[in-house]
């Protein structure tokens, strides 16, 4: 079995940005900067922010953190985007997901202009990246598939099972699976027969966000098998197998699929850095 170490592949992944971002300085004389907003005051929010704060230090970047209080409105937090759109200096824009019930999280993501969306969670660019055109992919399925590739494990022709169907992990690593030429079945917790379904899959992807939802005994013997899925104690959203050998490759939990979601970020920060004239 092959372990799909993401916290290895984030760290190698970080050498390699390190190197581009001081090019970057040297030819254009600017640093990359990823701009992130925290709305209100969650402890786990907070966390994540600080974590990519400190990614982006790693590689020779700056990071633009902006605090809104709990009772932004969805006009307040319009103007904040608006005015990093604005802003040549800024490369990267990360809203945090969530915000507090009272904004509008889908139209403040939609107002991120989409050579900013260095997270992938804009309307218009996962419909550039349903349709096969260049658009900045959402960056947990981004990272899942950079894992893959790392490990050479082939999508072409593949049958790949997602469980879960998020406008930013489920629905997006289907499209990224299809258009490395997989055949996708997409699923959920209210899917009929999801045992039999995730059978199926020589590809299974949990991102359904339901703790062990997914059993071991439902995984087929050679199935890549990636988790997704994050919950307290340290469990994702599928079994751990009991005989690791009758699989071809697993995502640890923690390890595995968490520090690509941040080195992607990272990247595609650099990627629209590079892009800037």
């Amino acid at each position: 079995m092959i372990l799909l170490d993401g916290k290895k592949l984030a760290k190698e992944t970080e050498g390699v940005l390190a190197q581009r971002v001081a090019t970057i300085r040297e030819v254009s004389g600017h640093v990359p900067i990823l701009a992130t907003i925290l709305v209100g005051g969650d402890p786990a929010s907070a966390t994540y922010v600080r974590m990519k704060g400190n990614a982006c230090r790693r590689v020779g970047m700056d990071s633009l953190k902006v605090a809104l209080p709990d009772t932004t409105t969805t006009n307040e937090l319009l103007e904040e985007l608006e005015q990093l759109n604005r802003n040549p200096k800024v490369h990267g824009i990360l809203l945090q997901h969530p915000v507090p019930p009272q904004i509008d999280e889908r139209r403040c993501f939609d107002a991120i202009a989409v050579k900013k969306d260095v997270d992938g969670v804009t309307s218009k660019g996962f419909g550039l990246l349903a349709m096969g055109e260049p658009a900045y992919g959402s960056a947990t399925p981004a990272g899942i598939m950079a894992l893959l590739a790392h490990h050479g494990l082939e999508c072409r022709g593949r049958h790949a099972v997602v469980v879960g169907r998020s406008p930013i992990l489920g629905k997006p690593m289907a499209a990224m699976l299809l258009n490395a030429h997989a055949t996708v079945t997409v699923c959920h917790s209210r899917t009929r027969d999801l045992d039999k379904v995730v059978g199926l899959g020589d590809i299974v992807v949990g991102a359904v966000r339901q703790p062990h939802l997914i059993k071991d005994a439902w995984i087929r013997d050679g199935a890549v098998v990636v988790d997704a899925g994050y919950h307290p104690g340290a469990i994702g959203d599928i079994e751990p197998p009991r005989n690791p050998d009758r699989i071809a490759a697993y995502t640890p939990v923690p390890g595995g699929v968490g520090p690509m979601t941040i080195s992607t970020l990272i990247r595609q920060t650099v990627d629209a850095a590079e892009q800037t004239p």
